[in-house]
């Protein structure tokens, strides 16, 4: 029996293409062609960090298939490819050999607990001396009055190259007309004129905002601790100011998180050549923001302890319903713009909507969760998902099988030539056109080999009380959401089963409706108890009636 291989291949978002992944596939298939190893799955993660192996979906894929005995080696062209953290190879390397499973890299060879720890320091050392360089060079490029980040609003990038030819990167010029809007916002904030009424007054005349999108009041107001947002941006007063924050990588999800630097590390420099309002302006704003935040101090520190609490309880979503709310004029989100009720948030804070409508969000999730026990599992809808599911899926059966047969019979027919030149060789009819060949077979091989592994698996049978058995799981999950014990967990099932809902006001006063969208296949997984919904869905829309329904 052949020696089974699997393949892994990755490049990160930074520096490289799409293509790397195929040459990573194919050196690989090289090297496990002159092993004799025959490769029976490929695993994928494109444009994602080296920094974050646990929560890419290709290794998850290939850890789980490597505790079913899918394969007896795990092939990637390097350990970088694998993981630069050095902690993440070490819990990679240990699941991988109590599976029985070897890695094996092009560049290493066979990866023992030497090569985990030396190469997992040096992957590390390297990721920290690469930040600190860039650093160093971003500091350097800041200080010679050049722009160390992004491009901000009223500036154009000055596309020119030194005398070798080489981009001179960082340097800004003022455009002109978005430097006229910039003015605009902070004579007419100085004058008292809120965010909001600024960015309405923008978006109904038409002028484009940051990267072309609508104007907000937080795109004007921002954050004045971090210097976001138009009236607190430093470099239209003419000062350059960089490394304000820093970002660091949260493990439980892989995303960048920004932490504040303390000001004594923050770097200014003078640029008046970018400069867009004059100093008496300038301190206008910065005496109004003074005077309001005075004002509101009481609120302020309400929000920012709200907030911590949020994060505190690991960034859960506020509500039941958070971020699953959509408006039916505008497709815009609804989110909570009063205490407890929802509203349109393109109309609250950018007014691109006409939709000043809210809902008390009791009403809402109360409506939603009759929605999912009643009405949304209603005899015919169900039966007519589950039909239209089941033709689509054994539709996709016969298609998978039909290729799966024509795969075989080609793989069939590429051994039966490959050992028919294996034989004429031996038999002393070596000639030079055999090994082009034997390598254009080969690769043939391999081909089908990597399709036929990368073929879906059959999708279980759907029960045939599956309305019932639904109904009986969104009871429990409700009853288990009015307790505090077990009122995350049971949130955190009915939001998978919720896609959407979307609120469209009357024609009456206070009147609107709610259609709810629900996951056939989230429905599905609940009912059955399984481990979750495959990634299709089917949506089932029921409307609800006027009055707060």
């Amino acid at each position: 029996m052949s020696t089974r291989v699997a393949i892994y291949a990755r490049y990160s978002s930074d520096n490289q293409s799409v293509a790397s992944i195929d040459d990573q596939c194919r050196v690989c298939h090289v090297y496990a062609t002159r092993e004799k190893w025959r490769v029976v799955s490929i695993y994928k993660d494109p444009a994602i960090s080296g920094a974050s192996v646990t929560l890419r979906p290709g290794v998850q894929a290939l850890l789980q298939d490597a505790h079913r005995k899918k394969f007896d080696i795990v092939l990637a062209e390097a350990l970088d490819r694998v993981s630069r953290d050095q902690a993440d190879i070490a819990i990679l390397f240990k699941h991988l050999r109590f599976a029985g499973v070897q890695i094996v890299t092009l560049a290493e060879g066979e990866i023992s607990e030497l090569h985990v720890g030396l190469k997992g320091t040096m992957n590390a050392l390297f990721l920290k001396d690469l930040a600190a360089k860039t650093h160093r060079g971003m500091q350097g490029r800041v200080e010679k009055g050049k722009a160390g980040g992004g491009l901000c609003y009223g500036y154009d990038v000055v596309k020119r190259t030194n005398s070798e030819g080489e981009p001179l990167r960082g340097e800004r010029a003022i455009n002109e007309a978005e430097a006229q809007i910039a003015r605009r916002i902070f004579r007419e904030f100085a004058a008292g004129k809120s965010p909001r009424a600024i960015a309405a007054d923008l978006n109904s005349e038409g002028v484009p905002g940051p990267l072309g999108r609508a104007w907000g009041d937080t795109t004007i107001r921002g954050h004045v601790c971090r210097g976001t947002g138009i009236i607190n941006n430093e470099l239209y007063a003419g000062v350059l100011v960089w490394n304000r924050q820093r970002y660091v990588k949260d493990p439980s999800s892989g995303r960048r998180v920004s932490r504040p630097n303390p000001e004594s590390e923050w770097i200014r420099t003078e640029v008046p050549e970018l400069r867009i309002v004059d100093d008496s302006l300038w301190h206008r704003t910065r005496a109004y923001q003074a005077e309001l935040a005075k004002r509101f101090e009481a609120t302020t520190i309400g929000v920012r302890e709200a907030r911590a609490k949020r994060i505190h309880s690991l960034r859960r979503p506020a509500f039941l319903l958070s971020g699953l709310l959509a408006c039916g004029c505008c497709g815009g989100k609804y989110g909570i713009i009063a205490r407890d009720r929802y509203g349109c948030l393109n109309y609250y804070r950018r007014s691109t909507c006409e939709n000043n409508r809210t809902v008390a969000r009791d009403q809402i999730e109360r409506r939603a969760l009759a929605g999912l026990q009643d009405k949304l599992v209603s005899a015919d809808a169900v039966a007519l998902a589950v039909r239209a599911y089941v033709e689509q899926t054994n539709r996709q059966n016969q298609e998978r099988r039909a290729q799966m047969e024509v795969d075989r019979r080609a793989l069939e027919k590429v051994d039966r030539a490959v050992q028919g030149i294996m034989q004429a060789i031996e038999d002393g009819m070596y000639q030079p056109s055999m090994k082009v060949r034997m390598e254009e077979l080969e690769r043939q091989k391999a081909d089908i080999a990597a399709r036929m592994a990368g073929a879906p698996a059959d999708v279980p049978d759907v029960h045939p009380n599956i309305a019932e058995l639904y109904r009986i799981q969104v009871a429990r999950l409700a009853t288990a959401l009015a307790d505090p014990e077990t009122h995350a967990e049971a949130a955190a099932d009915i939001r998978s089963l919720v896609g959407e809902v979307v609120i469209t006001p009357g024609t009456g006063r206070g009147e609107f409706s709610a259609v709810l969208r629900g996951e056939l296949m989230g429905i599905l997984g609940l009912a059955a108890e399984g481990t979750g919904p495959p990634e299709s869905e089917v949506i089932i829309n029921e409307p609800a009636g006027p009055r707060n329904q």
